[in-house]
């Protein structure tokens, strides 16, 4: 048994393998827009609405983008904005 005065840190095995939130936005982008779809409106629909409908299921592109934080995808957004159009 160990010292129980210590805290212990429990890394979860997800955190190895967290996806990539600019990896999902480049996949779910291509998969709208070879269906069809404006992929700007469809991505801004399912941010503001919550509703995954509005992402294809095209190429898994739902399911993956289910797997992120609506929050997690407006950061990235938000974050390569300011980088490529504030920073100079």
């Amino acid at each position: 048994m160990g010292d129980i005065s210590n805290t212990q840190y429990f890394k979860a095995v997800q955190d190895e393998k967290k996806i990539e939130v600019s990896q999902v936005l480049r996949d779910v982008y291509e998969a709208l827009t070879e269906k069809g779809y404006n992929p700007t409106n469809q991505i801004v629909g399912y941010i503001m609405s919550g509703d995954p409908t509005y992402i294809t299921s095209h190429k898994r592109a739902r399911s993956l983008i289910m797997k992120v934080e609506r929050d997690e995808i407006l950061e990235e957004l938000m974050e390569n904005y300011v980088e490529t159009r504030l920073k100079k």
